[in-house]
């Protein structure tokens, strides 16, 4: 059976459709949810209080779909490499995913080298809360950084299933931040 081109054109439209990431997102200027998470550093688990976190100055939230896949340990072992030039800026760092606590606490040490802190929410609340839900993939967070201002506002955020420029793209938002507030 031939498909004439219009309906051909019609069905690439929909699968790609489909197939696209949805752009949801906090807006910059938005408000974030303040939360609490059991979170791991270096194999250990603690309470982590993005509160406590903001007091300090700018933190990076990256949301990630699953530890140890290969793109989100790419994007933890650069978060990694910068981290000092995050704390330079005066910006803390923290990972996010659906993960359970015991598999973070090793993704912790070995792709995030023991540097940053990861979070567990299994229950979905803060991804949610933060527009971070992968559409398409409703148990996964999606790819999805916000740099949250000390008021704890979104300052900036960037969405994208590669994992490549999230990094960059936090360093440059953050170096961005008027200086009063990134210096708090």
């Amino acid at each position: 059976m031939m498909l004439s081109i219009a309906a051909r054109a019609t069905f690439v439209a929909f699968a790609a459709a489909l197939a696209a990431p949805a752009l949801a997102a906090l807006d910059i200027g938005d408000a974030v949810p303040r939360f609490t998470a059991t979170a791991a550093l270096g194999g250990k688990t603690f309470r982590y209080s993005l509160a406590d976190a903001l007091a300090q100055g700018p933190v990076v939230v990256y949301f990630f779909p699953a530890a140890d896949s290969n793109d989100c340990s790419i994007e933890a072992h650069a978060f990694a490499e910068a981290i000092d030039q995050f704390a330079a800026l005066g910006a803390t760092v923290i990972g996010v995913s659906a993960d359970d606590i015991d598999t973070l606490a090793k993704f912790s040490v070995k792709s995030c080298q023991s540097r940053f802190p990861v979070a567990s929410d299994q229950s979905k609340t803060v991804i949610e809360g933060f527009d971070a839900l992968m559409q398409t993939r409703p148990d996964f967070a999606n790819r999805l950084s916000y740099v949250v201002a000390p008021n704890g506002k979104v300052a900036y955020y960037y969405q994208n299933l590669n994992p490549d420029k999230h990094v960059e793209r936090m360093l440059n938002a953050v170096r961005a931040l008027p200086k009063a507030a990134a210096a708090r």
